[in-house]
């Protein structure tokens, strides 16, 4: 069974974006250094997750209230919430965060900075500040890498072509006031990256390296650059947090 060396992560770092925002070029540069590993695209696999811790944080301090008016805890086999208060908030939160990180995230021997880019953090706007806290909290050292392009070209590239151009320029100025928000509320745990500025200029990189505290490698830029990405040509996205409006 896989066990993953989790005692070795340095810091963990996650590209928040949406699609067709070329992030997949800042994968292959994550991954092109060394002890570096982004994993892709996981389909919002982390949101169930967090709902559920961040739901039981909310509801939890009400509910053990409720319970002790009710009578002295720990509760009873005769209550219907028996055991309820003897939840560990925080220790679920760490479990949660530990299973996505061996399972999902699987980190390898070598890794010193594990991490996933996601295309659909702001499909739920409300669950997205959780999702961001539950990282920071409970991921080592854990950064957050906002990837911004042009909204004319990602409204004509991929899926959004099909979509009305008002909506999608909606989509991606609620997604950007979400990351805008987090940014002035964490000035510290943060870079932000417009794929116009880094797309045709090696230079535009080193703020990416002096983020993750690593020389300057101008031929590797040059190099990532230099690939041809193919995968728009035989993959479909699982899903895109444009799937229930297109039309």
């Amino acid at each position: 069974m896989y066990k993953a060396p989790i005692f070795k992560i340095e810091k963990s770092v996650f590209v928040v974006t949406y699609g067709r925002s070329g992030s997949t070029v800042l994968q292959n540069m994550l991954n092109a250094l060394p002890g570096h590993i982004l994993r892709g695209e996981n389909a919002g696999l982390l949101a169930p997750l967090v709902r559920a811790w961040q739901d039981l944080r909310q509801f939890y301090p009400e509910q053990v209230a409720r319970m002790q008016t009710a009578g002295p805890l720990p509760s009873g086999p005769h209550q219907p919430w028996f055991g309820y208060e003897a939840i560990e908030v925080d220790q679920l939160g760490q479990e949660l965060a530990d299973v996505f990180l061996r399972q999902v995230l699987r980190p390898e021997a070598d890794t010193r900075v594990i991490g996933f880019k996601e295309i659909r953090w702001h499909e739920d706007p409300d669950l997205f500040v959780p999702m961001l806290e539950f990282l920071q909290r409970y991921m080592p050292n854990a950064r957050f890498i906002f990837n911004t392009r042009d909204h004319e070209e990602v409204r004509v590239s991929g899926w959004w072509r099909n979509m009305k151009r008002a909506l999608v320029l909606e989509q991606l100025e609620t997604a950007e006031a979400l990351y805008a928000d987090w940014q002035v509320a964490h000035p510290d745990s943060f870079l932000a990256m417009h794929y116009n500025d880094y797309a045709k200029d090696p230079e535009a990189w080193r703020p990416l390296f002096d983020f993750l505290e690593l020389p300057f490698d101008p031929a590797l830029t040059e190099t990532i650059l230099s690939r041809k990405l193919m995968h728009m040509k035989w993959q479909k996205p699982l899903s895109s947090p444009a799937a229930s409006s297109k039309g």
